[in-house]
């Protein structure tokens, strides 16, 4: 069992014709729990600002509509992927036994990208690396 990760959450988009990536936070998470609960939290943080409800007191009334079908729903895989059990269940397997998880969603613009691995699972790779290494 792992006990500690560390997650990422990072939007991708285009600039300048070039791939860019603008982090959005970073936890380090004492338990798998807390990394379940930050990832979701943030997923949830990001599909509000995407697509907050017609009853927020910062939105002036008439400003949102709806889109188009088949246009992309970043906020609707987002929250699906939270309220999704049998989901958080496989991402939770995944980190404890040292495997990187990532979770993505985009439309025309821009990429959301949530990951989450186990802070041992790095130490372990580099220190496998460093092995391997020949010496002088």
């Amino acid at each position: 069992m792992h006990d500690e990760f560390l997650c990422h959450v990072t939007a991708y988009g285009v600039c300048d014709g070039r791939r860019v990536g603008v982090p959005l936070g970073t936890y380090r998470a004492p338990t798998l729990a807390l990394a379940l609960w930050w990832l979701r939290d943030r997923a949830s943080w990001i599909a509000e600002r995407l697509d907050p409800g017609p009853d927020s007191a910062h939105v002036p009334t008439a400003a949102l509509v709806p889109v188009a079908d088949g246009v992309p729903d970043v906020p609707g895989v987002l929250r699906a992927w939270c309220a999704d059990a049998g989901e958080q269940e496989l991402v939770a397997e995944e980190l404890a036994d040292g495997r990187l998880v990532r979770v993505a969603a985009s439309d025309d613009t821009t990429e959301y990208e949530l990951l989450a691995e186990s802070v041992d699972a790095l130490r372990m790779q580099r220190m496998a690396a460093s092995l391997a290494m020949p010496v002088g």
